[in-house]
């Protein structure tokens, strides 16, 4: 019997801790149990858009609302690797229908994930401009693997007795992603780059379906899986799972042509792939049972993929999944609000593999969130972005180290910026990445950045509590204070303290320097002796 993601029980997660005390920074919350009473995930594929709410009940979701939009991203892809206008003007018109039934959604609640057609299109982040004006939240850009992990996650929830090993393949509109993973955990991720929009453009352009044509769209798919088969066939699996639009279109239509009873079978496969080339066309497929209107054109892209994939990797059967990447996104950001972030766990091993010092990363994340606080009070909630985010850039910021003590911050942004942070979309690596260049150094080469940006709080108070802590003695700071003054930034510490540490007041004045060339100052102000109370911390608690 096949278990679908609506069943009430296929969403469970573990228990979280309190959050009550959270709540008083986000008067504007909808009531409901839990953080939020709903959550939303929207999947701008390459294919489909799609959006997804759940109502959250504890540690369950109940799915109560999905749209479906056919925008047709990847077909919209030119040789410049640009979107042209038809596409892009699909796609804002999805996310305004989106935006009407996500009004009154707070930004917390909801995430949008944008995959490979977003991926490579160069007009990108002019797209992801105007679609959060638009839909009015936030668009993320996810990598490959990201997109892979969130998937499994998405399977893994809607399939029976999930601690079995399972090998899953989600064949997408502009790539394929393939998963083995056990429990909620995904071992290995691969995301190819090829799906059912960009096969069946590049294969059977014309709509004309031949042997020919076909075997060659196969071939050059079954290339691209027997370069990643290798670790797949070592690891192996107890079960294969097929997720999102093609899987279910190729199971549908076996189904409904009698040649199978309920999964994908490599008899099956060989009995459609044939059905295919006698139709001939991709017009001539409004014939074949159980196939969707929408799906005809893309279909035999996604017909020749999943036969590679059963070739290669020499499967009998798939069943199908109704669990893919919207669930997986859901479920994600429930663990956010759980406590449970993903994110948490990529910091914790990028610490553990390049070697961090936790003990001065740790004195530095203390010192800088307080001066964040400082600049901005509603850093204080503990789930806010910003937050977060500074939290930790100011864990990793000497990763670089591993590779060269010089220029360490520019070696840490690039790790940052390019390697496969589980839970991160590619904004957030690059976010980070940015505060960790800029932790020291020239701040003129982020010029880019506008001067009214909250994210010059964030870089400010991290260079500042790199400076501080440059020495790692372990010293405390009585009476740290910063504040906005004017474009800049004034810094208040005790002159006692900066009589005390010459070096460290040598480098706060370069940094007066730093900051004047891009038109913020920052401005020392030092305590008299008579404010001074040397036994009290920056947190206004005794030493």
């Amino acid at each position: 019997m096949r278990v679908d993601y609506f069943s009430p029980g296929s969403y469970r997660v573990p228990a979280s801790a309190s959050i009550a005390s959270a709540l008083q920074f986000l008067p504007s919350l909808p009531e409901g149990p839990g953080l939020f009473s709903h959550l939303a995930a929207v999947d701008l594929g390459s294919n489909s858009f799609r959006l997804e709410i759940a109502r959250v009940d504890g540690d369950l979701l109940y799915p109560v609302d999905d749209l479906k939009v056919s925008v047709r991203l990847a077909a919209g892809l030119g040789a410049d690797k640009r979107l042209d206008a038809a596409s892009f003007a699909r796609g804002l018109a999805a996310l305004a229908g989106f935006a009407e039934r996500l009004r009154g959604f707070p930004p917390e609640a909801v995430r949008t994930v944008g995959t490979n057609a977003l991926r490579v299109a160069r007009n990108a982040p002019e797209f992801v401009l105007q679609g959060e004006g638009v839909l009015g939240h936030a668009i993320e850009i996810i990598s490959g693997r990201e997109e892979a992990r969130l998937i499994y996650l998405g399977v893994a929830h809607a399939v029976p007795d999930p601690q079995r090993q399972t090998f899953v393949i989600d064949i997408g509109g502009g790539s394929t992603e393939v998963i083995i993973g056990r429990g909620f955990q995904p071992i290995l991720l691969e995301s190819l780059y090829m799906g059912c929009v960009s096969h069946s453009l590049r294969f059977f352009p014309d709509g004309k379906i031949t042997e020919g044509r076909f075997r060659a769209a196969r071939l050059a798919a079954a290339k691209e899986i027997e370069a990643i088969a290798h670790p797949f066939r070592t690891l192996g699996w107890e079960r294969a799972v097929g997720s999102s639009g093609s899987a279910k279109a190729i199971r549908d239509v076996l189904v409904a042509q009698g040649w199978s009873r309920d999964e994908i079978t490599r008899n099956g496969l060989k009995q459609l792939v044939k059905a295919l080339v006698d139709l001939g066309s991709i017009d001539a497929l409004a014939r074949l049972k159980g196939l969707k209107r929408d799906r005809q054109p893309v279909f035999p892209g996604a017909v020749a993929i999943m036969a590679a994939a059963f070739e290669v990797l020499d499967l009998e059967s798939m069943r199908f999944s109704e669990g893919a990447l919207r669930l997986g996104v859901l479920y994600d950001l429930l663990g956010r609000h759980h406590h449970q972030d993903i994110r948490e766990s990529s910091v914790e091993r990028f610490m553990e593999r390049y070697g961090v010092d936790r003990l001065h990363a740790g004195r530095v994340e203390t010192t800088a969130l307080g001066l964040a606080l400082d600049l901005r009070p509603e850093l204080a909630f503990e789930e806010h972005t910003d937050r977060r985010m500074l939290s930790w850039a100011a864990r990793l910021h000497e990763i670089g180290l591993s590779i060269a003590h010089a220029s360490h911050h520019k070696h840490g942004a690039y790790i940052l910026a390019h390697a496969d942070m589980p839970g991160f979309s590619r904004m957030e690596q690059a976010q980070l990445a940015r505060l960790v260049l800029s932790h020291r150094g020239k701040l003129d080469r982020l010029a880019e950045l506008p001067p009214g940006s909250p994210h010059w709080d964030l870089i400010f108070a991290l260079r500042i509590a790199a400076v501080l802590h440059r020495a790692r003695d372990g010293k405390c700071f009585e009476r740290l204070r910063a504040r906005r003054e004017g474009k800049g930034y004034a810094l208040q510490l005790p002159a006692a303290f900066l009589r005390r540490h010459p070096l460290t007041r040598a480098a706060l004045e370069d940094e007066t320097v730093q900051w004047a060339s891009v038109g913020m100052p920052l401005r020392l102000d030092p305590l008299s002796e008579t404010l001074n109370h040397p036994g009290e911390r920056h947190d206004g608690q005794p030493l």
